[in-house]
């Protein structure tokens, strides 16, 4: 089967092209309920005209999610996982509209990660009609930009079922598939102590806000960058009035890290620290937010990429590690083998110049095909 994959992959481009088309202008921003769901609802419609099917629906706290389980359940099972929602607002496409320019594809979304989106649909059509798919679950979620709260579990669900997970992400710079990524903690700091009036009575008065200054001089130092990491305070906020001592103040803190180990560390330091201004209080909240993905996890599956790849003619593959988190972690973190940014080549992820590459959408089209058709034929992934 791969030695044809890239051929009709490239024939089946326009149709393709044209589905990003609509899934790019039919705009759904994480934070809009409402345009979430009307994304779920044409990704719906898109998914049954090559799957067969509907999908099934799952909405947790307004937030539809969509799941395909195709083929049987003798034999290995692929996950594939994309997410519809965007970091983009309702009207960007009037600054930023869908157009094709010099082999090159420009909209919100296009690259995180609505190509990607659209190249799960086409894979799964290259390998045959719907009835003869293999075992493959498909999720497409609508919450991945703020960290998965409502999907997290739906995704370790799936990924303890499966041999191997394959997520749509977008690439890492040209092109390499991401085989390792820092796992994610969010803390929350908030400080308090007692408001007064600032010029009457300033002594009567504990200052949340100092106290956080304080905290912040702490929390920036539990970084460890010969380790890769990072610890860094972020969201400040304090008071209410300019002639009022602040009674509460908060903090919000990004950390990332390779290990867990070094997830715990930060975790333990944050959760220990103290007031510095006699009579404060100190409050941490939050936690470990996405596991890493360590890279010796991949290897194997990285391996099989690497020949299919030559085999299917799409070209010489790289890896690469990279500090922001996805829905990877999380199938990664239960011990699924798993490889990330399959997605998109192109780059501006979250920026204006977000952009894809044409030519090179056949190419990960049809690798994908070839990994899901090499892992549920019983290919070796660890």
């Amino acid at each position: 089967m791969t030695t044809d994959l890239l051929a009709r992959a490239t024939d089946a481009l326009p149709t393709l092209m044209h589905d990003l088309e609509r899934l790019v202008t039919c705009e759904s921003p994480t934070a809009d309920l409402a345009a979430v769901a009307a994304g779920a609802n044409l990704v719906d419609v898109m998914g049954a005209g090559y799957l067969g099917s509907a999908a099934e629906r799952i909405v947790v706290d307004g937030r539809t999610h969509l799941r395909w389980r195709l083929g049987g359940d003798t034999g290995p099972r692929v996950l594939i996982v994309c997410h519809q929602d965007t970091v983009w607002p309702i009207g960007t496409l009037q600054r930023l509209p869908f157009r094709v320019e010099d082999g090159i594809v420009y909209g919100p979304g296009c690259f995180d990660m609505k190509t990607g989106l659209a190249m799960a649909f086409h894979a799964l059509r290259l390998l045959g009609a719907p009835q003869t798919l293999p075992s493959v679950t498909l999720l497409v979620t609508g919450d991945e930009e703020i960290g998965s709260p409502t999907s997290r579990q739906l995704i370790e669900d799936e990924a303890r079922q499966s041999s191997a997970a394959f997520v749509l992400e977008a690439s890492g710079n040209g092109g390499a598939l991401k085989t390792g990524r820092k796992g994610v903690s969010l803390f929350r700091v908030s400080a308090f102590g007692r408001a007064s009036h600032a010029g009457l009575e300033p002594e009567k008065g504990l200052n949340a806000a100092v106290e956080i200054a304080g905290q912040v001089l702490a929390i920036n130092g539990l970084g460890d960058p010969a380790a890769g990491t990072s610890v860094v305070p972020s969201v400040l906020s304090a008071g209410t009035t300019s002639n009022t001592v602040p009674a509460a103040a908060t903090l919000m803190v990004d950390s990332r890290a390779w290990t867990v180990a070094e997830q715990q560390r930060v975790q333990a330091a944050m959760t220990s620290l103290q007031p510095t201004v006699p009579g404060a209080r100190v409050e941490v909240t939050g936690g470990i937010n996405r596991p890493p993905m360590e890279p010796a996890g991949s290897q194997t599956l990285f391996a099989l990429a690497e020949e299919l790849s030559s085999q299917i003619g799409s070209g010489a593959l790289q890896q690469i590690s990279v500090g922001g988190g996805s829905d990877g972690n999380f199938t990664a973190g239960v011990g699924c083998p798993t490889l990330d940014g399959m997605g998109a080549v192109g780059g501006g992820a979250h920026a204006d110049s977000e952009h894809v590459i044409v030519e090179e959408i056949p190419r990960r089209t049809a690798l994908l095909a070839g990994l899901i058709d090499a892992v549920c034929s019983g290919a070796a992934v660890r």
